[in-house]
């Protein structure tokens, strides 16, 4: 009893040992600790100079707003995509619902796991796979799908090198668009009330 109540009384006095030793190492900031510091510093004192204004009124607000109220209400909302192409020419497709790009997904594209950092562990965001099991790169955001209005069909198409969009909730009745033609199976004329 006497052996271990001794062998006892020395682990602890060297673990207080080596613990008082390593409270001085950690007692004297790391260099990112040191600039991390500078950096909140700054950022308080040009808070206190100059502090950021309030609204009365967001304009902001209220187009994100008009934007729900246009899109959010109605299921099978039409929308009208214009697309020019580089020789100024216009098509269209008309889709049950917006248009949506490769980039949108249902689930966040990165999962918190736990990794081995090193030295260090700590949490870690890698990519997540999408819904239908692959990996995507988030980077074909010129691509886009959408549902045909009047049958239903998948529709993809893409926009840039000279080649535009314009999405609106109503058919236009503008000049550059007198001569558009569909793209897709559904015309103007087949979804007039």
């Amino acid at each position: 009893m006497r052996r271990l109540t001794t062998t006892a009384a020395i682990l602890t006095a060297a673990a207080l040992a080596f613990g008082l030793t390593g409270c001085g190492e950690t007692d004297k900031p790391t260099s990112r600790a040191k600039e991390n510091t500078a950096r909140q510093s700054n950022y308080d004192k040009l808070v206190a100079r100059q502090p950021a204004h309030t609204l009365t009124y967001s304009p902001t607000r209220d187009t994100k707003n008009f934007w729900i109220d246009t899109w959010g209400k109605t299921p099978n909302k039409l929308s009208y995509v214009y697309i020019q192409n580089a020789n100024g020419e216009y098509g269209y497709f008309i889709l049950k619902g917006l248009p949506v790009t490769y980039c949108v997904s249902l689930l966040p594209p990165e999962q918190k796991t736990r990794a081995d950092l090193g030295q260090y562990n700590g949490d870690a965001f890698i990519q997540a796979p999408s819904m239908d099991g692959t990996f995507s790169s988030n980077t074909n955001c010129n691509a886009f799908y959408g549902k045909d209005a009047s049958t239903g069909a998948y529709v993809e198409f893409s926009v840039g090198q000279n080649q535009s969009y314009f999405l609106y909730d109503q058919p236009l009745d503008l000049p550059q668009f007198k001569n558009a033609k569909p793209l897709g199976p559904t015309s103007i004329n087949d979804v007039k009330h």
